[in-house]
């Protein structure tokens, strides 16, 4: 495994939904229904925008940014959930575990600023809009995208090398459908306070302030609508409440989950999992709306 890991362990075991058999072919239609509507939205968004050079515009190419993290991340996680029902050997390698909480910390980390940088073209768009051009030139937002990557893929980078460097001495049942890191944290037969420190101040950078920022800039985007004439309001209203839902979505499922990494009972196991599906529903309402 490592030596940096000294443990025996070389796999482990995903429980999943092992111990709701009678509700597995219901998730697995509903799961795999909600997958391909995520890969048709979303993939149709990229292609429209690519193609059509009328979407060149800073707002579409947030978007097919935020819509290829999200073929991303369901790709892989719940491809792999699917495959869960579909085999007895519900095992993945060190190193696959070690892999998927990479990509599952680097693309949400990502995501989340993409959703407060498109928060913020949106403020400029209607509360500045003689100065859009200006504003949200080329040289300002493939930089912003960019720096979204790399945050996100840092963030990653830290959490990920601190938790596959715990002793994971003997136990290696994970009772998730992935390699998500709070699981993992359960099996350390070690201080994880770095790994809590670590996430907390994580949570502020990646969550707090961009919920801030999103909140702060539609505070000021309504404010705007308001003044105007109600059909432009009300259709101005209309397009910005899309991106709104999904961002309630998304950073309420994550806040469920990561605000409290102390948490060690079982009982919460199987909420963690449900919001973890949520998470995901966030990218079928965004195909569906954004």
């Amino acid at each position: 495994m490592g030596k940096t890991n000294q443990s025996s362990v070389t796999e482990f075991i995903l429980l999943g939904l092992s111990g709701y058999p009678e509700l597995e072919v219901i998730y697995f239609v509903l799961v795999l229904c909600m997958y391909l509507v995520i890969l048709l939205g979303n993939g149709v968004i990229i292609i429209v925008s690519v193609c059509d050079t009328h979407l060149h515009t800073p707002m579409y190419f947030f978007l097919s940014n935020l819509s290829f993290l999200d073929i991303c991340y369901t790709s892989f996680s719940i491809l792999l959930f699917l495959s869960s029902f579909l085999t007895s050997k519900k095992t993945i390698f060190f190193s696959g575990c070690g892999v998927q909480m990479f990509l599952s910390f680097a693309i949400g980390a990502t995501e989340c600023v993409l959703l407060s940088m498109m928060a913020f073209d949106r403020y400029v768009a209607i509360c500045n809009p003689l100065r859009y051009s200006i504003i949200m030139s080329k040289t300002s937002y493939v930089p912003m995208a960019a720096g979204s990557w790399i945050a996100g893929a840092v963030n990653s980078v830290l959490h990920t090398s601190l938790a596959m460097q715990l002793p994971l001495c003997g136990d290696n049942v994970i009772n998730h459908f992935t390699c998500e890191i709070l699981a993992v944290l359960k099996l350390a037969y070690a201080d994880i306070s770095i790994n809590v420190i670590s996430m907390g101040i994580a949570n502020i950078i990646f969550l707090v302030v961009p919920v801030l920022f999103v909140f702060v800039s539609y505070a000021f985007i309504l404010s705007t609508i308001l003044k105007i004439p109600s059909a432009e309001g009300k259709h101005k209203d209309f397009t910005c409440s899309d991106h709104l839902t999904v961002v309630i979505i998304f950073y309420g499922a994550i806040l469920f989950l990561y605000a409290k990494p102390k948490a060690k009972d079982s009982s919460s196991a199987g909420k963690n999992k449900i919001i973890s599906l949520l998470w995901s529903c966030g990218t079928y309402v965004q195909s569906l709306h954004l």
